[in-house]
């Protein structure tokens, strides 16, 4: 098996897949709900840099629109209210 990771020691990785590979389904979907809870609070607070002085309404309409693309977030969430 080649190496995923250039930063990883290869038994480490080994043994990280192996404890993957052993992980019940609800383990991995718990593993994938944190994963994104991380993305999306990280994505939160690289928007509230960006735009320091939006509402929280406007932060969650601007993050909809990068998960979503702006087509589709209007669709489901109505008209942006805030102005660029």
């Amino acid at each position: 098996m080649t190496a995923l990771y250039s930063d990883t020691h290869p038994k480490m990785e080994a043994l990280h897949i192996q404890l993957l590979r052993q992980a019940s389904p609800t383990r991995k979907m718990n593993m994938l709900a944190q994963l994104n809870a991380s993305a999306r609070m990280l994505a939160m607070t690289g928007l509230r840099s960006q735009y320091p002085q939006a509402s929280e309404a406007e932060l969650h309409q601007k993050l909809a629109d990068i998960l979503l693309g702006e087509e589709l977030a209007r669709k489901v969430y109505g008209e942006s209210t805030y102005a660029e």
